[in-house]
């Protein structure tokens, strides 16, 4: 999923901690929500859902349904500013590569959204239908239910999901620490490449004063 450039969302700032948005930001969301909700209900009916996501990221039309019936808690085919600010929050997530930061920050707004038949319990199935909001590769995916699938019934309940999430944000961390290392070691080799042709253009330039 990518956010297109120049529209609304691209110009909010996610708090890359909390993984929320600022005041001056929600403001801003909210009057865009009310330019939005052209019925003046307070909601977004699946057209108005439509057209909105379609402008702003590259989803596809069954994408963009299947994220409105994730949405759509009590099934009454409108969702509210609550909704719209939760899924507005998982785009900006996605597209500043925090996905694993926000789920850990938001796992029972995440569990409930993935709980899509209220059973308290999320199967393999609801991953991979919403993998595209949270872009957990596969081998996470594995890793999930063998270890933390606790009770053995092939679905994670929500302190099975929490204990997920940890480990999923140590691994994020952990990554983090590696790239920093690998960029500052980059920067440091760079370095001695340039004082080396450096001293190698001053023994070429003093070869040629000398002669």
């Amino acid at each position: 999923m990518k956010l297109k450039e120049g529209s609304f969302l691209w110009y909010l700032y996610l708090d890359k901690l909390y993984c929320l948005l600022s005041v001056r930001n929600v403001k801003a969301l909210v009057d865009y929500f009310h330019l939005l909700d052209v019925h003046r209900k307070n909601t977004l009916n699946d057209v108005l859902f439509y057209h909105f996501l379609h402008h702003v990221t590259n989803l596809t039309r069954t994408q963009i349904n299947i994220v409105f019936n994730m949405l759509d808690w009590s099934a009454v085919g409108e969702i509210g500013f609550d909704q719209f600010y939760m899924l507005v929050c998982i785009l900006l997530a996605q597209e500043n590569r925090l996905e694993e930061r926000f789920i850990f920050r938001h796992s029972r707004p995440v569990f409930e959204l993935l709980d899509v038949d209220g059973e308290l319990r999320v199967g393999a199935a609801n991953f991979h239908m919403y993998n595209f909001l949270f872009n957990i590769k596969r081998q996470a995916l594995r890793e999930l239910y063998h270890d933390f699938d606790i009770t053995g019934d092939r679905c994670l309940n929500y302190k099975e999901f929490k204990l997920f999430t940890i480990f999923f944000m140590d691994k994020y961390q952990e990554r983090q620490k590696a790239e920093k290392e690998k960029a500052l070691l980059e920067k440091k080799r760079s370095r001695q490449v340039n004082v080396s042709q450096k001293k190698s253009l001053l023994g070429i330039n003093g070869s040629e004063s000398r002669i």
